[in-house]
């Protein structure tokens, strides 16, 4: 095969590739600006900027196939599309991005952007309709389009705008005041013009040729790489204005969309392009290879990226501080369980103690306390329970000192006799056993059948280590989630979307600036669960209120501020009248006053309203909202009612 030939191939299969790339690349920026921001201005038009890329480049990969030439000549039309339009889409896009630096539009730029909409309409009718813009022209086989006796016009058109957004950038990045919003304006200025340049039609400016020349081909084919490297650069700064997430998420949620979404679907286009025109490949015609190709190119990548997107996180988000505690937290992600997971594990280490004891009864038992009485819970069981559990609480003590004295530091599990039971203690493997026991494993048997050879002990050994680890686990992992459900209110806190607004200032009326009521309810919901101590009370940010603020002042405690706040929301919902636990109008009472403040179990709660438990969350849900909406109608008259100043 003649080498200029071969060089030619080679050079149109790479424009058809990054071709398609550009059209990947385009449409997947489109739909992550979509999916994230629509209610931002930047992102509303950027993503009219990607469309206008978008449909040329789609036309381009239309044509490679040859189709027939009417249809050839009405795709060229359409291609007009983006190309008329993206003056007008930049500096619309520009015009956003100076509104974000505090400098919006009085009128005058918003009457340019629907000026220039217009002139882009006007230029795209001309474009199809007739000719006097472009002229289709027939060079042998091959169809092109020459710039007709106006084409001088959308020339200036478009060089008149991109010298408009270019200074709107220069504007914008001078009105920045950090170093970081200046840096970002600086990465969009070097690339705001690369759509536009990508589209605008150089080849109406050529000669008529039948076939692309060896020069021109690398030309295109450059140009196609710049586009699609700049493209993915200006999605870079672009995901920042508007985002109400960390810079460092933004970075992470990018990085993981651009390779999981465009870059798999970039290999698989390139493969389907590089092996479906092959006439062998390993024996097989590249029709049949193809598929194998294609999804073992596709599992390769994903593998690829498990492995190394860990390191490109590292490497291009995280700084070396903090490497430590995001591996940390990825394996704390890692580890959790939920509590049906954990309640499984235990129930397996007990019904393995039943079967090797031969005992019809097995259970694990802990002592709850809180700030109005101690009690008992049975945190799994396995077979008929039929101890009394207020005489073990009458006993718990003298087991727990029992237990401690004959332990004495031995690693091996030590049984009391308790009644017709044998106990043994489950130790806090994260303390000193000094503590006392974390729980206490009760079985139904005799002490003669604690009497086992060498290699049965060693396995009871291990089924009651297994139970005491599993115990520990629910213990942390509760106090973990309590933590965590204490702090998300207040993490939310600093993530709200508010939209910024650059308006003149409103009429002289007191503005009552009340929190969102999704945030206020995660908030309730904490100082609830903890409404006798814990992180959701201790730090919430219900404090914050105006309503709070006042119990503080008589109270001279957050807590027991909180409490009466939370107290005063619940009296509100008593009906009046003798209590009842099952009338409809005093659910919602019943419902918060049981659960949150005298700290009963769901199932106690449900039985005593005849209710099931699921129905039971639901209404405790709706009870909840109530409240927050209660707290939102008392806060609303507290700031209406403070002198104005």
């Amino acid at each position: 095969m003649n080498p200029d030939t071969l060089l030619t191939g080679l050079l149109q299969t790479t424009n058809e590739i990054l071709t398609s790339a550009i059209v990947v690349i385009a449409v997947s920026l489109l739909l992550y600006n979509l999916s994230r921001n629509r209610s931002n201005r930047v992102a509303r038009s950027s993503a009219i900027v990607l469309a206008c890329v978008t449909l040329p480049y789609v036309c381009d990969a239309f044509l490679s196939l040859n189709p027939t030439a009417p249809v050839y000549v009405s795709v060229l039309r359409l291609q007009w599309v983006g190309i008329a339009f993206i003056p007008a889409a930049l500096f619309h896009l520009s015009d956003a991005l100076l509104a974000t630096t505090g400098l919006p539009s009085r009128g005058r730029r918003r009457r340019v952007v629907r000026i220039l909409y217009v002139l882009s309409s006007v230029f795209l009718a001309t474009a199809a309709l007739t000719d006097v813009l472009i002229v289709p022209q027939r060079s042998g086989s091959f169809i092109s389009i020459r710039g007709g006796e106006l084409f001088w016009l959308y020339v200036a058109y478009f060089l008149v705008a991109a010298a408009v957004v270019f200074n709107n950038l220069q504007r914008a990045r001078r009105r920045c005041l950090t170093r970081s919003s200046a840096r970002r304006m600086s990465y969009l200025q070097l690339t705001i013009l690369t759509p536009a340049l990508g589209v605008f039609p150089f080849s109406a400016l050529l000669p008529a040729s039948e076939a692309f020349s060896v020069s021109l081909l690398l030309l295109v084919n450059l140009a196609n790489v710049v586009v699609v490297v700049m493209l993915i650069f200006l999605s870079y700064p672009l995901s920042f204005f508007g985002s109400d997430i960390p810079d460092k998420t933004v970075k992470m949620e990018l990085l993981r969309f651009l390779l999981r979404g465009p870059g798999t679907g970039l290999l698989a286009l390139a493969t389907i392009i590089l092996t479906i025109d092959a006439s062998r490949i390993l024996g097989l015609p590249g029709e049949d290879f193809m598929p194998f190709a294609v999804v073992a190119v596709v599992l390769l990548w994903q593998w690829s990226i498990a492995l190394i997107l860990p390191r490109l996180e590292r490497l291009l988000v995280y700084n070396q501080a903090e490497d430590e505690s995001i591996l940390h937290l990825q394996r704390l992600s890692e580890r959790l369980l939920t509590r049906n997971d954990l309640l499984q594990h235990l129930e397996a280490s007990l019904s393995a103690l039943c079967d090797l004891l031969r005992a019809p009864m097995a259970l694990v038992v802990t002592l709850r306390r809180d700030a109005r009485k101690d009690t008992l819970e049975i945190i799994h069981s396995v077979g008929p329970v039929s101890l009394a559990l207020e005489r073990l609480q009458a006993d718990w003590q003298t087991l727990q000192t029992a237990l401690l004295e004959q332990h004495n530091g031995t690693a091996a599990p030590v049984f009391v006799t308790w009644e017709t039971y044998q106990v043994t203690a489950l130790y806090n493997h994260r303390l000193s056993p000094d503590s006392g026991p974390l729980s206490l494993l009760i079985v139904e048997t005799t002490p003669n059948r604690l009497n086992r050879d060498e290699e049965e002990f060693a396995m009871l050994t291990g089924i009651i280590r297994r139970a005491a680890l599993t115990v520990d686990d629910l213990a942390l992992q509760q106090d973990i989630f309590a933590s965590l459900e204490g702090l998300l209110p207040q993490i939310a806190a600093s993530r709200r979307d508010d939209d910024l607004e650059y308006r003149q200032s409103a009429a002289s009326r007191p503005v009552v600036h009340l929190p969102d009521k999704d945030e206020l309810y995660e908030q309730v919901h904490a100082a609830l669960r903890d409404y006798w101590g814990g992180p959701g009370i201790t730090h919430s940010r219900l404090l914050d209120l105006r309503i709070a603020q006042a119990a503080l002042n008589e109270t001279g405690s957050p807590a027991k501020a909180l409490r009466h706040m939370l107290q005063q929301a619940v009296s509100a919902h008593r009906p009046p009248g003798e209590r009842n636990f099952t009338s409809p109008e005093w659910t919602l009472y019943n419902i918060i006053d049981l659960r949150f403040i005298e700290g009963k179990k769901v199932s106690e709660v449900a039985r005593r309203m005849s209710l099931s438990e699921g129905d039971l969350y639901r209404k405790q849900r709706r009870a909840i909202e109530a409240m927050t909406d209660t707290l939102l109608t008392l806060e609303a008259q507290a700031q209406y009612t403070l002198p104005r100043p």
